[in-house]
């Protein structure tokens, strides 16, 4: 643990650089509170007065390459990197431009900075921002071993309170970082609340740095976030100790002179408590020690003179930009021809591919076909990585990546702890630094402690205004096999469905399988593929290699039988089951393929033709994408129906383990038959 050294001057710091970006900050702090939340141009308002002193110090150090992920408090390191001033005003009053477009919350930033150290998009959460950072660090030591010679000397910052230091995000990322040795430095900037909740119902003793004192492969900075010189002796140090490729806590203690939020009004706190922490503002003890440097009042005054006319022209350029216009909030969903400024453009490219297969060899399973796509990719992307649990030398608990790591070793075929907000986490990081990753969850009910991440990754296009953008394919196993229980055989794609920004691949079959998995690592957007547990070696499932280059575009359906008089809607295990029960009936039956998008149009075509509409699928029928596909169907082709749109589907209940239980819940050949029948005779 590094202690303050009181014969360090900061000899190496710009302190009148530093004193202008200070008062930038608090005189921003200022208008907000004094002038724009009272008149209800700003909604939300975090003041950083106390913090910003260490942030301005920080941000200074860093240099291109290098990527810093905070939270609402962090303005001031934006300041550092700089951000333009009406672009951080003008975010606040949610106009057009700046971070989002109005789209999000404006101390929710982000800031794309060629040249210079990009702000990553922060997360709305407490402690979501500490594993993307993890993966912009994972993405340095990558793109240095593997891409030789690309992010040497970088590092990652991430910027948390003391209360975040509570989440699985802060400790997920403290265990990749330290045993993976990454240039992750995780500054704590303790101000002793968590909102109004004492840090003493938060980390024991109030110091997490002594509490980390033994972890192992971690070096810890720990002092006084106020004192300039002792401030700016240890964030040197705890940048160099990064820049050298290691990890590094970097805990300063600051007060927090400001309530929370701007609502805030500290009733929690004491008269004598409020009084201490004003006895620390770093203000003051920053122009003292800039005095001793030659910055006498006559230079602080003008400082504060051009600060206070730049924030003011910044404000009057803020105000004057419009709203944006309602048409395009839809904007950026996905990818839509325009690359964002930061993330992606990793997979390879779509030329010399095709969409019809070519089949060429004996039948495969669905783990064969996806294993050997993976392999000609990574074979031929440098940028591509897999990783999750137990994907390494045992292969994957589905044996999909087996003897991946053996051919392209552990730098590009990894494992990982035991932490899906840390795989999945770090992916966003990794995809952010230019990667292709693709993480493995190792069934789909374990996808649950990612979520926040999963939510960030998919809105993260659209709340940056396209600015930053994360692809990778998130490979999630799932559905029953053999019998079935509440952890491992659950589907919910709809659940994926509903977070906007993510595709969804629901392959039946080794065919659709190739295309889809290519297509997503080929891609521009999250991608969940989801690969059915029941169908991996499942003999129906099994088809002929279509080829090197075969590539099936999302949104399109399949047609398994073509017939006059009924539709039944259907994807992965569902697929043979509804083509055996439709035996001896004229059915079209269609597998979807993907569920974002869904072809409507097949669909909405074929009911228009046989005038009956069936929807199978595996998940709980109570918000199932069924429901989703049966209402648009009402919605558009309800006059031409001659029987009610029906569902075949589970029960409101999780997937039981007996067999003989497990198969009078999934939809079984006779139910589907029995609702075909009365569908067709109505």
């Amino acid at each position: 643990m590094a202690d303050a050294d009181p014969a360090f001057c900061g000899t190496e710091v710009d302190w009148r650089e530093v004193a202008r970006l200070v008062l930038t900050s608090r005189e921003m702090d200022r208008i907000e509170e004094e002038e724009l939340v009272p008149a209800k141009k700003v909604l939300y308002q975090f003041s950083a007065r106390g913090h910003d002193l260490a942030q301005v110090l920080l941000g200074l150090k860093l240099r291109d390459g290098d990527a810093a992920c905070g939270y609402y408090r962090s303005r001031p390191l934006l300041l550092a990197l700089g951000v333009p001033l009406a672009d951080a005003l003008g975010s606040g009053m949610g106009r057009a431009g700046g971070y989002s477009g109005g789209r999000d919350i404006g101390v929710v930033f982000n800031y794309p900075n060629p040249g210079g150290a990009h702000a990553l998009p922060m997360s709305g959460g407490v402690g979501a921002q500490y594993t993307p950072a993890a993966g912009w660090a994972q993405a340095i030591k990558y793109k240095a071993e593997v891409l030789k010679g690309e992010g040497l000397g970088n590092i990652a910052l991430v910027l948390g309170g003391d209360a975040s230091c509570a989440t699985g995000g802060f400790w997920s990322a403290l265990t990749i970082a330290t045993t993976q040795q990454l240039p992750l430095l995780m500054y704590v900037e303790d101000n002793g609340y968590g909102i109004s909740v004492p840090s003493t119902y938060q980390t024991p003793g109030q110091d997490i740095a002594a509490n980390l004192a033994s972890f192992k492969g971690l070096t810890i900075f720990n002092g006084d976030g106020t004192n300039p010189v002792e401030a700016a002796r240890l964030i040197d140090q705890a940048v160099a100790h990064v820049r050298s490729g290691r990890p590094a806590l970097l805990r300063l203690t600051v007060p927090r002179l400001e309530g929370h939020s701007y609502q805030d009004t500290q009733t929690y706190k004491s008269e004598e408590v409020i009084a201490a922490e004003w006895a620390r503002d770093p203000l003051p003890k920053l122009k003292a020690h800039c005095a001793e440097r030659q910055i006498g009042d006559a230079d602080w005054s003008e400082i504060e003179q051009r600060v206070e006319w730049e924030v003011g022209q910044a404000r009057g350029e803020a105000e004057a930009r419009p709203v944006l216009p309602v048409e395009q909030v839809a904007d950026d969903v996905f990818f839509s021809g325009r690359h964002s400024v930061v993330g992606g453009r990793a997979g390879l490219e779509l030329d010399g591919t095709h969409d019809q297969p070519r089949p060429e060899g004996q039948r495969i399973n669905m783990v064969t076909a996806i294993r050997r796509v993976l392999e000609g990719e990574l074979s031929a992307n440098p940028r591509m990585c897999v990783f999750g649990e137990d994907v390494g030398p045992k292969g994957g608990v589905h044996a999909v990546t087996l003897g991946l790591q053996e051919r392209f070793g552990v730098s590009r075929v990894f494992d990982t702890s035991l932490n899906e907000e840390g795989i999945v986490g770090r992916a966003a990081g990794m995809a952010m630094a230019g990667l292709l990753p693709v993480p493995e969850i190792q069934f789909r009910k374990y996808a649950e402690p990612a979520t926040e991440q999963i939510n960030d990754i998919g809105t993260m296009r659209w709340r940056t205004a396209n600015r930053f953008a994360a692809p990778m394919v998130l490979r999630v196993p799932g559905g029953f096999f053999k019998c079935g229980d509440p952890w491992h055989s659950q589907t919910n794609e709809v659940q994926f469905v509903h977070n906007p920004g993510w595709l969804v691949a629901v392959p039946s079959n080794a065919e659709d399988a190739v295309g889809l998995l290519r297509s997503a690592l080929r891609g521009n957007d999250p991608v969940l593929f989801f690969e059915h547990r029941a169908m991996l070696d499942d003999s129906w499932a099994r088809r002929p290699w279509p080829g090197d280059d075969y590539v099936l575009p999302f949104g399109r359906a399949k047609k398994t039988r073509d017939g006059e008089r009924i539709t039944i809607v259907t994807w992965g295990a569902m697929v043979p089951r509804c083509e055996a029960a439709a035996e001896g009936v004229s059915a079209d039956v269609i597998d979807l393929r993907t569920l974002m998008p869904w072809d409507r149009d097949m669909v909405l075509d074929s009911v228009r033709r046989t005038r009956r509409c069936l929807i199978v699928h595996e998940d709980l029928r109570t918000g199932g994408f069924g429901a989703e596909i049966a209402a648009v169907v009402a919605d558009e082709a309800f006059l031409d129906l001659d029987a009610p749109v029906a569902r075949v589907t589970m029960p409101d209940i999780p997937s039981p383990h007996h067999p003989s239980l497990l198969e009078a819940a999934v939809p079984s050949v006779e139910r589907i038959r029995a609702e075909i029948d009365r569908l067709v005779g109505f």
